[in-house]
């Protein structure tokens, strides 16, 4: 086994925790084993002055991680599973999905306490489509601003005033110590998740049997099944920059099942449906349940933005 073990992360304080956590179980498990971080930008990071939809979406956020691990510089990375592409470079591949942790989406103010209190053309912050969508489909009366950065700034611009309310992961709040901000999680039956959210994904190259078979602890069985299902689905919609969809799936009484929505970006239309069955099938179930949404309807808002063509 080799005796240094390179993690490659991002800067934001979040990516940091991320990475300290797998470091962490991994010196716990491997005694002696020494386990750097390499800190590193993305262009998601140095671009924050426009919408992840018009600058190449989630994948700005890995791309520069995946080139230094294919290139050998690192030997493996620590992402937000919600921010990983469905469709991951030739020569790498997600090694292993940790245990969810939080999949919720908090609603956080300075000066309400709850959602419905929001008043009429309240200014919401948000960097996700998924949520802009969702919200005005509860809420079309509310300003949706767009809001980018790590969750340090968000929270500061929250508390400078631009902003009513953000809408951010419960997951990265709880595990930055911003639990107490959090003044409610909005339910899934108004707000679904994005694709894994809440997990975190280890990703390495491809035929690095060492370390893979070193991280192999570090999978979650039911987390990754439920992972497969979500990201089968958004695949199947052309997921590989930021889409209005949402989907969670669990597994459930030796079975699996899950929920998901596609919404125009004004809200006006949603197309939701639930689907369910064996694990073993999860990502056939993700497939399927992407299918019958498009079928209902929801091949109209994807063609819109551009994300499928037209027949």
């Amino acid at each position: 086994m080799r005796s240094t073990i390179k993690i490659g992360t991002r800067q934001s304080a979040l990516a940091l925790w991320q990475a300290e956590y797998v470091a962490k179980c991994l010196r716990d498990k491997y005694p002696g084993l020494a386990v750097e971080l390499v800190k590193m930008t993305t262009k998601g990071d140095r671009i924050l002055d426009a919408p992840l939809s018009k600058i190449g979406g989630k994948g700005l956020f890995t791309k520069a991680l995946e080139t230094a691990m294919l290139e050998g510089r690192i030997d493996m990375a620590v992402h937000s599973l919600k921010d990983m592409p469905a469709i991951v470079p030739e020569g790498l591949t997600i090694a292993c999905i940790t245990r969810r942790y939080d999949a919720g989406d908090a609603f956080v103010s300075n000066k309400y306490d709850r959602f419905d209190q929001l008043p009429p053309g309240a200014v919401v912050g948000t960097s996700s489509l998924r949520r802009r969508a969702q919200l005005l489909a509860m809420r079309s009366d509310l300003t949706i601003r767009d809001l980018r950065g790590n969750v340090n700034s968000r929270l500061a611009k929250l508390d400078g005033g631009e902003y009513d309310a953000l809408i951010l992961a419960c997951a990265g709040l709880k595990r930055l110590g911003f639990g107490g901000r959090i003044k409610e999680v909005i339910s899934r039956e108004n707000l679904l998740p994005a694709v894994g959210q809440g997990a975190l994904a280890i990703e390495a190259r491809a035929e690095d049997r060492e370390i893979l078979d070193l991280i192999e602890f570090l999978n979650h069985e039911d987390t990754w099944a439920a992972a497969s299902l979500e990201r089968a689905f958004l695949s199947r919609v052309e997921g590989g920059c930021q889409v209005p969809v949402g989907v969670y799936a669990q597994v459930k009484d030796s079975g699996i099942e899950a929920e998901a929505v596609i919404a125009s970006l004004d809200g006006a239309r949603v197309f939701r449906g639930k689907i369910k069955g064996g694990i073993e099938e999860a990502a056939s179930l993700g497939r399927q349940l992407a299918g019958s949404l498009l079928e209902d309807g929801a091949l109209e808002i994807m063609q819109e933005l551009g994300l499928l063509k037209k027949e």
